[in-house]
């Protein structure tokens, strides 16, 4: 099987045999592991002034750096996303990447219209409306909803380009759900569940992220119908040994490893946690992708993620 059919076979919880598939949400170390700065990262104040020749050629360079660090790490799936922002460049930049790879990999975009957590400049405001504008809120959740599947359909018409999406939108603190059950249930669940249905509709996977404690939540989350869930943050408290036995045999389970350690902890630390997310994610068999419980994120030592790779390389393997 190619990375990509292993993939996306671990996300509907079914075995496969060798090394655990491993993906990042996002890998921004690219100027540290391939001197290249990562699309996420590159300003195009100056697109309009382009040939189309310089336009083709950035896109290119976007799809082949993605394509780099997934072949240097061995992810098996890669986020993929396009600068500047738009659908039409983000099917030139899949494109590429189908180019370039073929079938290597699954292809992931984003796509994810709930609400998340509002910024401190927002808080308040969007809390109020909570209580206060139930219509108006329900209102702007349809039309965000109906846009992002409208996008999802423009990228799925096009023939063996995308395999899923990531929903990115955070629900949680490390202490607790910023939204209420009720508010969950009432402002989040319905248009979460619509989108995921919409996704499946179209023969893609979709994978469901929020840092954070989402323990008083996780049985609304995992009702939605995502096939995998992302980060299982241990920072926020969440164990992944007890969320594989309580729901594992529900939805797919995406990471664990915590990224403080990998930043701040000891060699020692590092190590330990590493393994014990393999240990503990790959106990059922089945349905577990390796990874960070955030991302590669900027600022995050290039050694310590290449730690964990070499740990993965040689101990993520099943019998």
């Amino acid at each position: 099987m190619t990375e990509r059919e292993r993939f996306l076979r671990t996300l509907r919880r079914q075995p496969v045999s060798g090394r655990v598939p491993t993906f990042e949400l996002e890998f921004y170390l690219t100027m540290e592991a391939l001197g290249r700065v990562h699309p996420s990262h590159r300003r195009f104040g100056q697109w309009n002034q382009m040939s189309e020749q310089e336009r083709h050629l950035h896109l290119l360079d976007q799809a082949q750096t993605f394509i780099d660090f997934a072949r240097k790490y061995h992810h098996s799936a890669i986020h993929v996303n396009a600068q500047p922002w738009s659908n039409d460049n983000l099917i030139t930049v899949l494109q590429h990447c189908r180019d370039i790879a073929g079938d290597e990999f699954a292809l992931l975009v984003y796509c994810d219209p709930t609400f998340v957590i509002p910024n401190g400049s927002d808080m308040e405001a969007f809390s109020a409306r909570l209580y206060e504008d139930e219509a108006g809120l329900k209102a702007e959740a349809q039309a965000r909803m109906e846009y992002d599947i409208f996008r999802m359909e423009q990228i799925a018409a096009q023939d063996n380009l995308l395999d899923g999406v990531v929903m990115c939108s955070d629900y949680c603190f490390n202490t607790n759900p910023f939204f209420s059950r009720d508010m969950f249930a009432e402002y989040i669940a319905p248009y979460l569940k619509q989108t995921v249905d919409a996704c499946r509709a179209m023969g893609l996977a979709t994978i469901k992220h929020t840092d954070g404690n989402i323990m008083p939540i996780i049985d609304l989350l995992v009702q939605c119908g995502a096939d995998a869930l992302h980060s299982l943050d241990p920072q926020g408290g969440v164990d992944l040994a007890q969320i594989s036995r309580d729901w594992g045999d529900q939805i797919a389970l995406c990471g664990n490893v915590n990224c403080a350690l990998l930043q701040t902890g000891t060699q020692a630390e590092c190590e330990a946690d590493i393994r014990r997310a393999l240990r503990e994610g790959m106990a059922r068999g089945a349905g577990f992708v390796f990874c960070t419980s955030n991302c590669a994120y900027t600022g995050l030592p290039l050694e310590r993620y290449e730690l964990l790779h070499d740990i993965w390389w040689e101990e993520g393997v099943y019998p």
